[in-house]
């Protein structure tokens, strides 16, 4: 925990930070026009400001003091100021669309690249990073990056009001304008520091909104285990640990909002309108001071003061926003990405047949959970896995499924390199039911058809007449097209698995992966698909998982793993004559049974 505090409590540095913006620019690039435009009308925005004081002190000084204004003067400056605010609205509308609807279309356009990274990455990121911090780099993390390109519009237009206001008041009152530069170096001093201290204290606050999103998906997940359990109290006790962390970081950065961003802008303004007062005064005890000229000036300090207030603002987004941004990119370039395949086009995966030669595996590269693992499983025939929890049976299928990258060995299909079949090829010949299944929200039809518009209803009744699930589909209100609510919650664990079945069917599958598919499943629903899965697996290589060993007694093959290796194998019958791993294993669950 100490060493991740100190990474939080770190400051980003300028250059990381202006690392994080060039990374970022990119994605901002196919809209440049939207904010090439913001930059324009910021531009124009910042003229218009200059001309309407200027209309108000020429109709002051020179009619309304002379005593020259009459009803047709006096109407023709106030049509000129009034044309002046319409253009002045209408230019601030178009900088502000145009501003916004880029970043709204770079954070749509963000987030989809980042999907789509996240679909292209290995198992491996999923195991190692929480489900919750994913998500939160996802949602908040890409919308905070998202506002902090409304400084760039801020900037702009403080950088055109700044300078157009400046050259005002220095052809207004070059030697006031002069001593106002004093306070300069005051107000970047205070946006160094600001920027220094602040990158601290969100890149901790966007820590601990990911630890909470984290406690949140974790809860919601597993809220029927807390209540079975009773760990209500607990959970709570944590998830009020973590708010408060969070709250805490909040706290801060709302303390440092503001003490560092308007308020010291506005002290600034307030000097600055006392020198230039003091000044105006003084010249007024010996002579007279023209009041068009006062206003004027007093305007144009605060167009040159008003733009900085808005920045400084914005500097908490853009603060935020590098954060977030640092975080997404982070996925962007984390190289954790699924087994590449050097694939031939033209690979076609028609017997079935897989090979394993010498496969040596390790999840984290160095503990291999896979040793010198070789098999061969015939086209048409079934090879079962068994063993004790952690011997190597689920990481096999791992491999075969290419899900991960094994580090040494051939793993073979047909006699051809797994690598050299194409993703897609591996994913239609391979059919995979896993112990949990999972069911998508819609309703029944689609999470068998896997919202495949290329499957036909007829061939997903086939597949659900095919493994037994249509003997409960049809008692069901509205049959097929009945509602599925989030993971399938109003399905019973027999029915989601059998529907599941229904899903690896309809596509056809070569081979077929059972990870302890009936594991979940009740004797009688077991025993009414096993006429199924029998019918299943002719003329499809099978490689199964079951802890139930009663349902694999007939496999052409049994392999015995223990430790991360083939300890024996052979058929049921071969393997109770040698009375080794197996044997035991059988008797131990015939005992359990017999209890």
């Amino acid at each position: 925990m100490a060493a991740r505090q100190s990474v939080w409590a770190r400051s980003m540095p300028v250059k990381e930070q202006l690392n994080v913006i060039r990374r970022l620019l990119p994605y901002a690039k196919p809209f440049k026009w939207y904010f090439f435009g913001a930059i324009l009308f910021s531009g124009l925005v910042s003229v218009v400001n200059i001309y309407l004081p200027r209309v108000l002190q020429t109709y002051l000084d020179r009619y309304l003091r002379t005593g020259n204004a009459t009803t047709v003067i006096m109407w023709y400056f106030a049509a000129l100021y009034f044309f002046g605010m319409v253009v002045r609205a209408l230019f601030q509308f178009s900088q502000n669309y145009a501003s916004t609807m880029g970043a709204e279309y770079m954070l749509e356009n963000v987030r989809r690249q980042l999907f789509a990274k996240l679909h292209r990455m290995g198992m491996r990121y999923f195991d190692q990073v929480p489900g919750g911090s994913i998500l939160s780099r996802l949602t908040n993390d890409t919308m905070s990056f998202s506002n902090f390109w409304a400084l760039f519009n801020t900037l702009f237009t403080a950088f055109f009001a700044v300078i157009t206001s400046f050259i005002a008041m220095l052809l207004t009152d070059q030697t006031i304008s002069l001593w106002l530069l004093i306070f300069m170096p005051f107000l970047a001093v205070t946006i160094w520091y600001y920027q220094r201290y602040s990158s601290k204290v969100y890149r901790r606050m966007r820590e601990r909104l990911s630890e909470l999103n984290t406690k949140l998906s974790e809860a919601i997940t597993g809220i029927s285990v807390i209540q079975q359990f009773r760990q209500e109290r607990r959970i709570n006790g944590e998830f009020d640990h973590t708010n408060d962390a969070y709250f805490r970081t909040r706290q801060a950065m709302i303390r440092t909002n503001s003490l560092l961003l308007s308020p010291l802008i506005n002290l600034f303004y307030a000097l600055g309108t006392v020198v230039v007062l003091g000044f105006f005064g003084i010249r007024g005890l010996d002579g007279y001071v023209a009041a068009g000229e006062v206003y004027a000036f007093i305007t144009y300090l605060n167009n040159f003061y008003n733009p900085m207030t808005s920045m400084m603002d914005n500097l908490s987004d853009f603060q935020d926003g590098v954060v977030a941004g640092s975080r997404v990119l982070r996925i962007m370039d984390d190289p954790t990405i699924a087994p590449a395949q050097h694939a031939d086009p033209t690979a076609k995966i028609t017997r079935g047949k897989i090979e394993f030669r010498h496969v040596t595996f390790a999840y984290d590269g160095t503990h291999p959970v896979l040793n010198d693992v070789s098999f061969v499983a015939e086209p048409g025939q079934t090879v079962a896995l068994v063993g004790q929890t952690g011997s190597g049976k689920t990481s096999t299928i791992n491999v075969l499924m290419r899900f991960y990258e094994f580090q040494a060995g051939e793993v073979l299909i047909d006699d051809r390199d797994i690598r050299e079949y194409p993703a897609a090829e591996l994913r239609q010949k391979l059919g995979l039911v896993l112990q949990e299944p999972f069911m998508f929200y819609g309703d029944i039809n689609s999470n068998i058809r896997m919202f495949n518009d290329q499957i036909t209803d007829e061939q997903v009744r086939d597949a659900a007449r095919f493994v037994k699930a249509d003997d409960f589909i049809n008692d069901l209100p509205e049959n097929y097209r009945s509602r599925v609510i989030e993971r399938g919650a109003s399905y019973s664990s027999g029915q989601r698995q059998l529907i599941s079945f229904a899903r690896t069917i309809v596509t056809d599958p070569k081979i077929l992966i059972l990870d302890e598919a009936t594991a979940n499943v009740d004797t009688e629903t077991e025993e009414m698909i096993q006429t199924g899965l029998n019918r299943i697996q002719q003329n499809r290589t099978t490689i199964a998982i079951a802890h139930r060993l009663s349902t694999i007694q007939n496999a052409d093959l049994i392999l015995v793993l223990h430790q991360g290796k083939i300890v024996e194998r052979g058929t049921n019958a071969e393997l109770m004559q040698q009375r080794g791993y197996y044997y035991d294993m059988i008797q131990l669950q015939n005992s359990a049974h017999a209890e």
